[in-house]
Protein backbone atom coordinates (compact mmCIF):
# COMPACT_ATOMS: atom_id res chain seq x y z
CA UNK A 1 0.00 0.00 0.00
CA UNK A 2 1.21 3.41 -0.92
CA UNK A 3 1.55 6.16 1.34
CA UNK A 4 -0.43 9.06 0.95
CA UNK A 5 1.36 11.95 0.58
CA UNK A 6 -0.21 14.35 3.05
CA UNK A 7 -2.57 17.88 2.03
CA UNK A 8 -0.36 21.27 1.37
CA UNK A 9 -0.14 23.40 3.91
CA UNK A 10 0.11 26.26 1.69
CA UNK A 11 -1.33 27.02 -1.79
CA UNK A 12 -0.40 29.07 -4.70
CA UNK A 13 -2.54 31.88 -5.70
CA UNK A 14 -3.07 29.43 -8.80
CA UNK A 15 -3.77 26.16 -6.50
CA UNK A 16 -6.90 28.90 -4.56
CA UNK A 17 -8.06 29.82 -8.11
CA UNK A 18 -8.50 26.14 -9.31
CA UNK A 19 -10.11 25.37 -6.14
CA UNK A 20 -12.62 27.94 -5.90
CA UNK A 21 -12.89 28.27 -9.75
CA UNK A 22 -12.12 31.86 -10.56
CA UNK A 23 -9.25 33.34 -11.86
CA UNK A 24 -5.79 33.91 -10.35
CA UNK A 25 -6.93 37.87 -10.33
CA UNK A 26 -9.76 37.51 -8.83
CA UNK A 27 -8.23 35.52 -5.85
CA UNK A 28 -5.11 38.58 -5.94
CA UNK A 29 -7.99 40.79 -5.39
CA UNK A 30 -9.53 38.79 -2.76
CA UNK A 31 -5.99 38.86 -0.70
CA UNK A 32 -5.44 42.40 -1.62
CA UNK A 33 -8.64 43.32 -0.34
CA UNK A 34 -7.94 41.49 3.17
CA UNK A 35 -10.73 38.88 2.11
CA UNK A 36 -8.92 36.07 1.93
CA UNK A 37 -5.00 36.37 4.68
CA UNK A 38 -1.88 35.20 2.67
CA UNK A 39 1.48 35.87 2.94
CA UNK A 40 4.32 37.08 0.61
CA UNK A 41 7.02 34.94 0.85
CA UNK A 42 10.84 34.68 -1.30
CA UNK A 43 12.58 37.56 -2.71
CA UNK A 44 9.91 37.77 -5.16
CA UNK A 45 7.07 38.59 -2.87
CA UNK A 46 5.01 35.23 -4.38
CA UNK A 47 1.48 35.01 -2.25
CA UNK A 48 0.82 31.67 -0.64
CA UNK A 49 -2.77 30.47 1.10
CA UNK A 50 -2.50 28.71 4.16
CA UNK A 51 -5.31 26.27 3.75
CA UNK A 52 -6.89 26.57 7.05
CA UNK A 53 -7.24 30.27 5.60
CA UNK A 54 -9.02 29.37 2.53
CA UNK A 55 -11.52 26.97 4.44
CA UNK A 56 -12.22 29.94 6.64
CA UNK A 57 -12.83 32.02 3.76
CA UNK A 58 -15.05 29.67 2.63
CA UNK A 59 -16.76 29.25 5.83
CA UNK A 60 -17.32 32.99 5.89
CA UNK A 61 -18.44 33.33 2.85
CA UNK A 62 -21.50 30.58 3.36
CA UNK A 63 -22.20 32.27 6.91
CA UNK A 64 -22.71 35.67 5.04
CA UNK A 65 -24.74 34.06 2.35
CA UNK A 66 -26.79 32.88 4.71
CA UNK A 67 -26.90 35.92 6.74
CA UNK A 68 -27.72 38.02 3.74
CA UNK A 69 -30.65 35.57 2.32
CA UNK A 70 -32.61 35.31 5.81
CA UNK A 71 -32.12 39.12 6.38
CA UNK A 72 -34.07 39.52 2.89
CA UNK A 73 -36.74 36.95 2.67
CA UNK A 74 -39.97 37.67 2.38
CA UNK A 75 -42.38 35.08 3.99
CA UNK A 76 -43.77 32.67 0.88
CA UNK A 77 -47.62 33.81 2.19
CA UNK A 78 -48.91 36.32 3.73
CA UNK A 79 -52.45 36.41 6.34
CA UNK A 80 -54.23 39.59 4.97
Amino acid sequence: MMARMPEPRFLTLADVAEILATSVAQVRALVQRGDLRAIQIGGRGQWRVETVELEAYIQRMYDEQARSAGSTSTPAHQDH
